[in-house]
């Protein structure tokens, strides 16, 4: 196979020879810049996939240079036919949301069978003696047909009433609606379930380059003559600032700066463009160069203007061999800030060691000076001390020549260099990224780091994140080659960096995870990240650096590529979330409560006091609109400082059973009372009975639907009208209540009639009751403790104004 500059390689490759051949591999080892390839042999056996450079893999781009090489592998036997192997052997997993709905389903449906086959087999025996039933059934139903069937419509009415129908489309238009929601926040979700189960995320698995760091390379120092530099700036922008000593320096009036802004930018090729998206700039070349080019265009050096002024006219590329590139340039028409007598002159950059030892120079005070033992050993300090940041290190020279020589050479030009100064670049972080990660903590979500790079490099980000924990360990691939799965799981929970990993790696961190019991959110870029995105609980891909593949197997993308996102989408499901809840819980309180109606009224020897229509109108109309506002409530202020819940947690805890019954019961209480009421105040007009009770049971109903807004804070806390929703689902289904008590041709219908003055006074009474029992019951659920500090359930405190989501 013959590999040139723009091929992709076909498959994977052992090469058997190569010149100045790179080779981009972020999409199998998420590394950040292109990979040097050499024809030799390694010493390593054990070598992982970034660090095989005599390899080639298939589906991989040739950046720079070409090269030869020999098949080895194809198809499925590929690295990247392993990584489509691992994805097509994952499994499709059910969401949190959708077991617990599950398990809710299932006792909901148990429950409503016994409940109605208990409540028509005591109608049944009530009405007539067991002896008579056994002894003559078919006489017995022969007598009583209509009055079974009345009954059996009653028990298959409680039925539904049990079950509430209306909960699926809640469940799903709540879900759509967060999904709307996240888009504004950079957010797209490509499964719906998915949106949820961010709210339950205990650990967020993040890759480093383009998540944390910003993906672009940028020198963020710069040594020269002795005196340290720091750069300022995002990225590939041109704007940036320079600051020596804490004060700024202007580029144009600094002379040794402007000379090694110069340098930089005429000995590389690589070229920024503005990106259509406003603020941002693509690069087209090696990134090395393009942090040296952007570093240029912060002094405010633009390429066309100074490549005008000093042409190239000859160059000397980039070998991995020499560690050095050398270009030379016709500066006839003026020298700018170098008063030399040569009419050309040779800028070289490379390795710091590589260019140091070709130096007899340094560049002082504006002109050459002799380069002392001393000065060595200031610059060889220099360039350790940025190394063990973790940066990556350049070295800048130039040479002055009368000429360009006849045979352009190493020999013949990089030798007797006037040494300029050291660049120390690095992908910084997304300045947003550290407050983000510290959010996520404070809300029981552990970041852990997981790159291709190398260890010191993702430590050094990580610490500068604050990602760490105090004693966390550190494993690298060669590591992880060494642990079993056990091993691994014990120690996942002390190791917050994992450095220089493969696909195959990636797979085993998130079953580890997964085996200790945490929901696992893990992010992605490249074609290596894809097993793990689709096994973990939530695969999380890039929109802007993505590929396909990942995108594909995901089930969110980022549309910013930023780690802050997913903290936000985080949230977002959380309150999702607790909307699911607060919805469940108010649609099953108002169920039980009507269950609970028939029931007594049953056991107490009274006639049904809500016809099978009330209860059909009751679960279909007045339960079903405020419930969907409920949907629309925003978050509470405290909802990232809880600890994310329980994967084994059921949707509706032993609190909001408790809160449950209480409703139930207080409005079993009140519809029963005011069903007697009204028997005994119209001569036992069961029509005018069953209207009072209907209508006060959907009064209380769409009274308490404002209480039920929030499982802790009182009403007052939440602002009685801050939800314009549940003002109009309240608003319209009171509207739809007053056509069915006052519209002539629907009383038949719904068995209703007119309600006058005295019955609405009762029914107003009595309404308010469930709300005021709820609000009570908040309160002495999350009261202080007599020691005045607050248990783990204790009610926080009034959210101040404007701190809700």
């Amino acid at each position: 196979v013959i590999l040139e500059t723009g091929n992709y390689v076909p498959a994977d490759v052992r090469l058997v020879g190569t010149a100045n051949l790179k080779i981009e591999e972020a999409s199998l080892t998420g590394e950040s810049v292109p990979v040097t390839k050499h024809a030799g042999v390694l010493q390593d056996p054990d070598a992982e996939i970034g660090d095989r450079s005599n390899m080639a893999f298939m589906s991989t781009v040739v950046t720079y240079g070409r090269g030869r090489g020999v098949v080895i592998d194809t198809g499925m036997s590929t690295q990247i036919g392993r990584i489509a192997e691992m994805i097509q052997a994952q499994e499709e997993e059910s969401t949190p949301l959708q077991h617990r709905l599950n398990q809710l389903g299932r006792m909901l449906g148990y429950a409503t069978l016994v409940v109605c086959a208990i409540v028509f087999g005591v109608s049944v025996v009530r009405d007539t003696s067991v002896g008579t039933l056994v002894a003559a059934p078919l006489e017995y139903l022969a007598t009583y047909e209509v009055h079974l069937l009345e009954l059996f419509m009653v028990a298959v009415s409680l039925a539904i009433a049990a079950v509430p129908e209306g909960l699926p489309a809640v469940v799903t238009i709540t879900l759509a609606l967060g999904m709307q929601r996240m888009i504004e926040r950079h957010v797209l979700i490509r499964r719906l379930p998915a949106v949820e189960t961010l709210g339950s995320a205990t650990t967020i698995c993040s890759d480093k380059t383009g998540t944390l760091t910003q993906n672009e390379m940028m020198v963020v120092q710069v040594e020269l003559d002795g005196e340290t530099l720091h750069v300022e700036g995002e990225g590939y922008r041109p704007a940036g600032t320079f600051r020596r000593n804490g004060h700024t320096v202007d580029p144009r009036e600094d002379e040794d700066l402007n000379l090694l802004l110069q340098v930089g930018l005429l000995a590389s090729d690589a070229v920024l463009n503005a990106a259509e998206d406003e603020g941002r700039w693509d690069l087209a070349g090696d990134p090395t160069e393009g942090a040296l080019v952007a570093l240029a265009a912060k002094g405010g050096y633009v390429r066309n203007e100074l490549e005008a002024r000093h042409p190239r006219v000859a160059e000397i590329p980039f070998d991995s061999e020499r560690k050095r590139m050398t270009t030379i340039h016709d500066v006839a028409n003026g020298h700018g800030i170098l008063d030399l007598s040569t009419s050309h002159l040779a800028y070289v950059k490379g390795a710091p060691d590589v260019i140091l030892d070709l130096s007899d120079r340094y560049h002082h005070n504006g002109a050459p000076a002799p380069l002392t033992a001393d000065v060595r050993e200031r610059i060889v300090r220099a360039n350790d001390q940025m190394a063990g940041q973790a940066l990556r290190v350049l070295a800048l020279a130039y040479k002055p020549l009368d000429a360009v020589p006849e045979k352009v050479d190493p020999d013949s030009v990089e030798k007797e260099l006037v040494f300029v100064g050291l660049v120390g670049m690095r992908d910084p972080v997304r300045a947003e990224v550290g407050s983000a990660i510290e959010t996520a903590r404070k809300a029981g979500v552990r970041t852990v780091m997981i790159t291709g790079d190398y260890k010191e490099t993702a430590v050094a980000v990580a610490k500068e994140l604050d990602l760490t924990r105090q004693g966390a360990k550190v494993l690298t691939g060669r590591d992880l080659n060494e642990l079993s799965d056990d091993q691994l799981t014990h120690l996942a929970a002390e190791t917050d960096v994992y450095a220089r990993v493969s696909p195959e790696h990636k797979v085993r961190i998130v079953e580890a995870l997964k085996r200790r019991g945490a929901i696992v959110a893990m992010t992605g870029d490249g074609v290596n990240d894809a097993p793990a995105l689709k096994r973990s609980h939530i695969g999380v891909s890039m929109g802007i650096t993505g590929t396909d593949v990942a995108r594909e197997t995901s089930d969110m993308v980022l549309t910013d590529d930023n780690y802050a996102s997913i903290v936000a989408a985080i949230e977002e499901g959380r309150v999702i979330y607790d909307n699911i809840r607060k919805f469940v819980f108010y649609l099953l309180s108002c169920n039980v409560g009507e269950i609970l109606i028939i029931f007594l009224a049953i056991l107490a020897g009274l006639p049904a006091p809500l016809a099978p229509i009330h209860l059909l109108w009751l679960n279909l109309v007045t339960d079903g609109l405020p419930a969907l506002a409920l949907g629309l409530e925003k978050g509470e202020p405290d909802i990232m400082d809880r600890p994310p819940r329980s994967p084994d947690e059921p949707i509706l805890t032993r609190d909001l059973w408790t809160l449950i019954s209480v409703q139930a019961v207080i409005e079993m209480i009140v519809t029963v009372g005011a069903f007697v009421w009204a028997l005994r105040t119209s001569g036992n007009d069961l029509v005018f009975a069953r209207t009072v009770a209907f209508t006060t049971l959907v009064m209380a109903e769409l009274v308490r639907a404002f209480t039920a807004r929030s499982e802790r804070y009182s009403l007052w806390a939440v602002g009685p009208l801050s939800n314009r929703w549940m003002i109009a689902a309240t608003a319209s289904s009171f509207v739809l209540l007053m056509l069915v008590l006052y519209v002539p041709f629907l009383q038949p219908v719904f068995n209703t009639t007119y309600l006058h003055a005295d019955a609405w006074i009762v029914v107003t009474v009595l309404m308010l009751m469930p709300a005021i029992a709820a609000e009570l019951a908040k309160l002495w659920m999350y009261r202080k403790p007599p020691g005045g500090g607050e248990d783990e359930r204790s009610r926080p405190s009034v959210p101040a104004a404007g701190r809700a989501s």
